[in-house]
C-alpha cells in the first residue's frame, strides 16, 4: 500500500485536505496529513468524523501549531519529525495556497 502525505499551509483548505485524505485512506492507501502553519479555528462533526475515519484507517492529522492539539486532539509533530516521515512516503501532495496576509 502506498503511503501518501498532504501538507495544509493554509487555514482556508486544510478541512478540505482531510477529506481529501480520508478519500485516499478508503482507496486502500495510508493517509496523513499536516497542518503546517494552519491554526484551525473550528471544526464541525462532520469533520471530526472525517478525522476519526483517517485514524480508524491506520492514517493520522498531524499539527505542527500547538493550538490544534489543545483544541482538537491532533498529534504534535515538530518540524524534524516532519522531515523523518516525509522520507518514508511514497507520495506528498502540497496541499492549497499558500497566501500571504496581505491581499
Amino acid at each position: 500500500m502506498s503511503k501518501v502525505c498532504f501538507m495544509y499551509p493554509s487555514n482556508e483548505y486544510s478541512l478540505d485536505g482531510m477529506r481529501s485524505a480520508l478519500g485516499l485512506a478508503v482507496e486502500n492507501m495510508y493517509a496523513y496529513g499536516v497542518m503546517m502553519n494552519t491554526e484551525i479555528e473550528e471544526m464541525s462533526e462532520y469533520h471530526k468524523e472525517n478525522l476519526e475515519w483517517i485514524r480508524d484507517m491506520e492514517g493520522e492529522i498531524f499539527t505542527i501549531p500547538e493550538a490544534n492539539v489543545e483544541k482538537f486532539g491532533l498529534m504534535k509533530m515538530s518540524l524534524e519529525e516532519l522531515g523523518q516521515k516525509l522520507r518514508e512516503m511514497d507520495v506528498i501532495v502540497p496541499y492549497g495556497i499558500m497566501r500571504s496576509d496581505k491581499s
